[in-house]
């Protein structure tokens, strides 16, 4: 627990550092015309990975359509990185840079409707990772056998660390090809399936690996690992399908890893049930073995748990279960964050809070309702309450890491609150299918949910996303004789109005605390026998 602690309040730090939106967090998180001018619908990444010199060099070919016509256009890549140059239509095209935005003014107007392409030629030394995944970068590292092992993690950090690109998750290529050449013995493994693997021109000392995606992906998840890799396969059966698992360990890890690994497909079943088919069946799924703990790269999840149960080993954070929580974490935003990827990453909560609640759900579907019950309440744990889960919009700045287990919490909450689990499910699976492979705001969720639920859920979700606290019920008791008055009400945002669950004995029942100190009679009963269902409502409960 006392690595996850660290990690909570160096993530604390950097959002922190990261209160004041500069000009440089504007240029990228920003929708300027010279973004929103253009829609890339295919990227191919060509690229040489040196890890002797920790160097790269290569070409993104961006493939887009024009929006509106336009001269000029923004692309991303950071300071660090060389722009050798930009080509288009066989001509160079000149440049200019501010911090990590490029500007490209094009030789002629393109029109609105026109398809075309251009090449970014780029090379250098990318950052160091300082702490992947949360602080990230390349992975410069070397396996038991001294061999050289190498990945990247990106998110928040941006793919433009490493590439060329449009680097805004509002735009996602319709597909990807990664041509990857590395050094002959290692093998590169990148998202998508690998078409085909051959020797390169390079003195034959580089070996070339090419990967394709078939599904519209976000520039976060593109990444590559480099190792003595062996690959070993296996099949997830559903009612209509079969999937294709795939899993790239270290050569000394095989059969540790083949063990390990069989906990997949029943995890992939509880999934499935809850939100429908895998998103990217074609594609197929694969785990593959990196120097850092783990990221959501779609189709291609980073792996570093060390086939251990928990987190790193560490059990009390999966509630004593014995299952390996990168392993589910990391596969449930298959669905949440890569599948539905919100256009700002202010909106993050709807990929961190919903993969957090799938981890509660996976318990509920392998131990039962009461290990749901107590896993989702140990979340409680790991919240600091520090600020709003919802970051500020288009300066590419997160809210507060809260957005992992407040937001699973919340949804806890919610689900409590519809008080009708056949709605609740159907609504989640109905979020995962209708939002499917698409970009949107986190309010838009918002309002599915209002919708199907046929509630203005508005000020609830301001009340967990927009403020730091939670709603905190206060309460009290009025003795007059042998009869007991309950006077209770919210301390929260105006108008909160959350009816919630109390019980005496062993009966439940409804209350509804507002603002305003309101009162219930409950005649005669044991106080002792009084309790508010906080294990059903994240909330503070405080007796005056």
């Amino acid at each position: 627990m006392k690595k996850i602690i660290v990690f909570l309040i160096a993530v604390s730090s950097l959002s922190l550092l990261a209160q004041n939106p500069s000009r440089k967090d504007s240029l990228r998180g920003s929708l300027t015309s010279l973004r929103t001018c253009y829609d890339v619908t295919y990227y191919h990444l060509d690229i040489t990975v040196n890890p002797n010199k920790k160097f790269i060099k290569g070409l993104t070919d961006i493939h887009f359509k024009a929006v509106s016509s336009f001269n000029s256009s923004q692309i991303d890549l950071f300071e660090n990185l060389k722009i050798s140059k930009i080509e288009f239509e066989g001509e160079r095209l000149t440049f200019t840079r501010e911090f990590n935005a490029v500007f490209v003014d094009f030789n002629r107007e393109i029109q609105k409707g026109e398809q075309t392409s251009f090449k970014v030629y780029f090379e250098g030394n990318p950052r160091v990772a300082v702490k992947a995944h949360w602080d990230g970068g390349f992975s410069w590292k070397k396996d038991e056998n001294n061999k050289d092992w190498v990945a990247v993690s990106c998110q928040g950090l941006g793919a433009s660390s490493w590439w060329p690109n449009k680097d805004h998750q509002s735009d996602e290529p319709d597909s990807m090809l990664i041509s990857c050449h590395v050094p002959k013995g290692l093998q590169c493994v990148a998202n998508g399936n690998l078409r085909n693997s051959s020797t390169t021109k390079l003195l034959n000392k580089y070996d070339t690996f090419n990967w394709f995606v078939s599904y519209p992906i976000n520039n976060y998840d593109v990444t590559l690992n480099i190792g003595d890799y062996v690959n070993f396969s296996d099949v997830y059966i559903s009612e209509l399908d079969t999937l294709a698992l795939d899993y790239y360990v270290l050569s000394y890890n095989e059969e540790k890893a083949i063990e390990h690994f069989k906990q997949v497909k029943p995890m992939m079943n509880c999934f499935e049930n809850y939100f429908d088919k895998y998103p990217f069946w074609n594609d197929g799924y694969a785990l593959v073995e990196t120097p850092y703990l783990g990221m959501e790269h779609q189709s291609a999840i980073a792996y570093g748990n060390n086939f251990l149960k928990g987190y790193h080993g560490n059990t009390k954070f999966i509630d004593g279960h014995d299952f390996d929580f990168i392993i589910v974490h990391e596969s449930g935003h298959e669905w949440w964050g890569n599948s539905i990827t919100t256009n700002d990453i202010a909106d993050m909560w709807v990929h961190e809070g919903f993969c957090t609640y799938s981890e509660v759900l996976y318990v509920e579907c392998m131990y039962g309702y009461e290990a749901m019950l107590s896993y989702v309440n140990n979340q409680k744990r790991s919240v600091r309450n520090d600020k709003a889960v919802i970051g500020p919009y288009h300066v590419n700045i997160e809210g507060s890491g809260d957005m992992y287990n407040k937001g699973s919490l919340m949804l806890h909450t919610l689900r409590s609150l519809i008080d009708n689990d056949s709605l609740w499910l159907s609504m989640v699976k109905g979020i995962a299918n209708d939002f499917k492979h698409k970009t949107v705001d986190g309010q838009e969720i918002i309002n599915y949910i209002n919708e199907k639920t046929g509630k203005d859920l508005n000020i609830f979700f301001n009340q967990y996303l927009k403020n730091a606290t939670i709603p905190e019920f206060q309460y009290r008791f009025d003795q007059q004789g042998r009869n007991t008055t309950l006077v209770y009400r919210w301390n929260a945002i105006e108008n909160f109005d959350m009816p919630i669950l109390v019980t005496i004995g062993r009966e439940d029942f409804w209350i509804y605390p507002e603002k305003q100190w309101k009162e219930q009679e409950l005649g005669a009963f044991d106080r002792y026998e009084f309790k508010v269902r906080d294990d059903l409502f994240f909330i503070d409960v405080k007796k005056m």
